[in-house]
């Protein structure tokens, strides 16, 4: 059983498309009418699950334990890279709230919104998740270490294929 402040590993690439897509949804919502209360919900959203996976989330338990089933067989993916992304979409969602609210920036805020909008469409739409991308280059520059994700440290733990054994079906 993990504990409620940990995060899955590995993810269903399914039902992390799926969150990004409502993601999108709220966010386009609080652009299209700017109802600032979305915002705060896109933040906390974000909170529970940089925290605590779909535990806390409304969303994450949607994706995980409606949507995703629906959609067939998982696709696993390292899960250190998925929550990296949400901790930056943490941040960009917070820094939105905060400059609505706070500031009373509201057009920086949009700004900012929109900005999380587009790269959740991109995870959504066509399974590009800018934030694995940059934590992907943050490996690769040694800024974090292996040990950090295994899988995304050693390419034939997710293609069995490409490390010279045989592999079973």
């Amino acid at each position: 059983m993990r504990s409620l402040f940990s995060f899955p590993d590995p993810v269903n690439e399914k039902a992390a498309r799926t969150v990004a897509a409502g993601v999108v949804a709220m966010s386009v919502a609080a652009l299209v009418t700017q109802q600032s209360w979305l915002l705060v919900v896109v933040a906390l959203g974000f909170w529970a699950r940089v925290l605590t996976g779909p535990t806390l989330s409304p969303l994450g338990r949607l994706a995980t334990s409606v949507v995703a089933p629906a959609l067939g067989k998982p696709k696993h993916v390292p899960g250190p890279p998925k929550r990296f992304a949400q901790a930056i979409g943490t941040a960009f969602s917070t820094a939105a709230a905060l400059l609505w609210f706070v500031a009373g920036a509201h057009l920086p805020a949009l700004g900012v919104t929109a900005a999380l909008a587009s790269a959740a469409f991109l995870e959504a739409a066509l399974g590009l998740c800018l934030g694995c991308k940059v934590f992907g280059i943050l490996m690769r520059l040694g800024l974090l270490p292996p040990s950090v994700c295994e899988a995304c440290a050693d390419l034939s733990l997710r293609h069995p294929e490409l490390s010279g054994n045989p592999v079973r079906t």
